[in-house]
């Protein structure tokens, strides 16, 4: 119906400009407007799209809406509570602190205390003092010559390539300034992380960017030269990403520019895809191996291992290969599956992994039923962007904790989500330099160190409000969680807590871990 009032509308119009034309001469001016609306229309009715082919011209605004629909909701239509995956609220309250301005607000919450998914703590009538020196400790176990004496909070792993240069410069610039860790991510080390000689946590996946062979294994010598450089202060192994399990990393052939592909050992222009798994082992015994190996190529450097909890037995198994083995990493990071990346399936964002709230209770007791706990540290990384996070990830068994996105956007980001497009607003992530040099690396290296020196002191006083004035003393039952409607409950009431070692003894094994310790084997994943 409308087809057929479009090409009536259009003759009339033709009709009346032609006749007023002779009497009004600027109407020749219409006569190209009308040439232009008529093109449209008539490549509008040979078009693939439903609604351009019913409705020409006009179903433009329906696309010129939808392309804007993501900044009219984030502008005018989103709360301050309601934005994804972090809202207003948390994003006005990091950029204020990565300011260094005031973080109050006034006139009380907008939160819905009632509402399913509240958290809150406890306050204590004898609150304390947490020292500043409690904000880092030694990472390195007992099998680590060389230890780091590290942050509580760092910068987690976000690759060149997926981030800019100016961004990369701005992190790695901040954490120089503000004495804390920058992980390289799995896209190895850049010139970018070298320049400001801020301390570099390598991040190696299952590519082995940076020190890989024509074939994609790993290169040993190459990794040893560079692991040994006074800069890299731990290495991570990337076993999995929350935000993508069992999934390798992609970098779209957009981002892969000749710099890329130089500091990856990659084909310019390509897609970059790394392989699901590390070729290099299978097992969770090889895995070890391969750990240590990694310490002794780095010269005794902490080694550590990075994971979205999955199968839970498969956990267990790595714990029964550190038992056979006699091999410890220095550290392990579990990442949420709630956290973030520059590009991936969605549905491997939106349905794998374990939540870093329930991923982390069930990893801290593991180790400590298998009596490894005190052998090595434990970090969260999965949407970790204030005080409170890091109280409750250390609440539930964290040492540390990794943050990325917050850290984004002390750069810049404006969760625009248009990172795997290579057209990123902000310059943030992107490989355009007509984008990228929008940042100013000197003024957002500042508001980097100034989000951190303002979240670790807000994490101090929180805890210190616990009535706690270190972080060891954190408890589970310190902080509750509302499931519903109904009264919170602490999260202590849905953690089946193991004494140390009792894994173990032989005993009866408690039934949340049973099925997966029997399932466990050192030799198997």
């Amino acid at each position: 119906m409308y087809r057929r009032h479009f090409a009536t509308a259009l003759f009339a119009a033709l009709v009346v400009i032609l006749i007023w034309w002779p009497f009004w001469p600027p109407a020749g001016y219409l006569l190209i407007a009308w040439a232009l609306f008529a093109a449209i229309g008539f490549h509008d009715l040979r078009s693939r799209h439903n609604v351009l082919n019913n409705y020409p011209v006009i179903g433009h605004l329906r696309y010129m809406l939808e392309f804007v629909r993501p900044e009219l909701r984030q502008y005018f239509f989103e709360s301050e509570q309601s934005g994804r995956p972090f809202s207003r609220a948390q994003r006005t309250l990091i950029n204020a602190r990565a300011d260094g301005s005031s973080d109050a607000s006034p006139f009380g919450t907008l939160r819905d205390f009632e509402a399913a998914g509240y958290e809150f703590a406890e306050h204590s009538l004898v609150p304390k003092d947490v020292p500043k020196d409690v904000t880092c400790l030694t990472v390195g176990g007992p099998q680590c010559t060389r230890p780091y004496r590290a942050s509580r909070l760092n910068i987690s792993a976000m690759s060149f390539g997926s981030l800019s240069s100016t961004a990369i410069l701005a992190m790695n610039l901040g954490a120089k300034r503000g004495g804390f860790a920058h992980n390289t991510g799995e896209g190895a080390i850049s010139p970018y992380h070298q320049r400001h000689g801020g301390d570099l946590i390598w991040e190696l996946g299952t590519a082995y960017f940076g020190c890989r062979t024509r074939e994609g294994r790993f290169d040993a010598e190459t990794f040893r030269e560079k692991a040994r450089e006074d800069q890299v202060k731990m290495i991570e192994l990337k076993l999995s990403q929350g935000a993508k399990p069992s999934h390798g990393g992609l970098l779209p052939a957009a981002k892969v520019n000749r710099e890329i592909a130089e500091t990856r050992q990659i084909t310019e222009g390509e897609d970059c895809q790394s392989p699901a798994s590390h070729p290099e082992f299978d097992t969770p015994i090889g895995l070890l191996e391969f750990i240590a190996r990694l310490r002794e190529l780095s010269g005794g450097k902490p080694v550590g291992m990075k994971m979205c909890l999955g199968k839970r037995s498969e956990f267990l198994s790595i714990c029964k290969a550190m038992l056979e083995t006699g091999i410890r990493p220095d550290f392990i990071t579990i990442d949420g599956a709630e956290g973030g990346t520059g590009a991936a399936p969605q549905e491997f964002s939106d349905r794998l992994g374990n939540y870093i709230n329930e991923a982390l209770p069930f990893v801290h007791q593991c180790l400590v039923g298998t009596g490894l706990r005190d052998d090595m540290k434990l970090i969260a990384s999965g949407k970790v962007a204030l005080g409170f996070d890091m109280v409750v990830k250390m609440a539930l068994g964290a040492d540390m904790c990794n943050a990325a996105r917050p850290f984004m956007f002390s750069v810049g980001c404006i969760q625009a989500r248009r990172c795997h497009t290579n057209k990123c607003p902000t310059g943030v992530t992107t490989q355009d330099p007509r984008r990228s040099r929008a940042i100013n690396v000197d003024e957002k290296a500042w508001r980097v160190a100034n989000y951190h020196h303002g979240t670790l002191k807000a994490f101090r006083e929180l805890a210190g409000a616990l009535g706690v004035d270190h972080p060891d003393q954190l408890t589970p039952d310190m902080i509750y969680h509302r499931n519903d409607y109904t009264p919170a409950h602490p999260y202590r009431t849905s953690i089946v807590p193991l004494r140390p070692g009792q894994l173990l003894e032989g005993g009866e094994v408690p039934e949340a871990y049973a099925p997966y310790w029997e399932a466990a084997r050192a030799e198997r994943f």
